[in-house]
């Protein structure tokens, strides 16, 4: 007499509903949940994102929020880290798009594509108030590492030689940290200008900056 097997973890992962499997639908209600963030983060701030909100926008009982994410904060840093990945990602391509330029168009190059983010879409989030959450505060902190060490890596090949590292990299940190804070001003209104000048104010004090650590020939190609 034959017997039944009950469906191994394997056979059940595969079963199909609606044409889908279950990793399938557990990764779409994942993307939902982030993308319902978002939305309420961009229109209202970080503060307004809440597990009841998120699963009410994204339209999905609360119990799959707790499928994916163990708090709140958990689902923030998610968040966070896909919007600056697709930042950082952006600003990469910018570089590399200008290989064989110089270092200070390059440089124009990636400021301007840096402020035209911040008009519209999901950078937005980066430059906001994140006072009152301790790991987007950290998270903030690393993204300015991150991208100091994005612009001195991209800056090496072109550095005068003999240049103090340490001087160099904090340098830059103030140089980015500056420019951060100039476009949260920016987009807060306490700077009331347009994006050009914007990117020519700031690529005219990156040129000053650089005129301390890159050849002059560098400098005036």
């Amino acid at each position: 007499m034959s017997t039944m097997r009950a469906p191994t973890g394997s056979n059940r992962s595969a079963r199909t509903w609606g044409g889908r499997t279950r990793e399938q639908r557990r990764a779409e209600r994942r993307a939902r949940l982030i993308e319902a963030a978002l939305e309420i983060w961009v229109d209202n701030g970080w503060a307004a994102v809440t597990m009841r909100g998120v699963c009410a926008r994204a339209s999905l009982n609360d119990r799959y929020f707790y499928e994916h994410f163990a708090d709140r904060d958990e689902l923030l840093a998610v968040v966070w880290d896909e919007v600056c990945l697709e930042v950082f990602g952006e600003l990469s391509a910018v570089v590399v798009e200008y290989l064989g330029r110089t270092p200070l168009q390059i440089l124009r190059a990636a400021i301007t594509r840096a402020v035209e983010l911040q008009s519209g879409g999901h950078a937005r989030i980066l430059l906001a108030e994140h006072a009152g959450s301790a790991v987007l505060e950290q998270r903030r902190s690393k993204m300015l590492t991150d991208a100091t060490d994005l612009l001195i890596a991209a800056a090496r090949p072109y550095l005068r030689p003999g240049v103090d590292e340490t001087s160099f990299r904090m340098s830059t940190l103030m140089g980015i940290g500056g420019f951060v804070e100039l476009l949260a001003a920016w987009r807060t209104g306490a700077v009331d200008v347009d994006a050009a000048r914007i990117i020519d104010h700031t690529s005219a004090h990156a040129a000053l900056l650089s005129a301390q650590y890159l050849p002059p020939e560098v400098i005036d190609a």
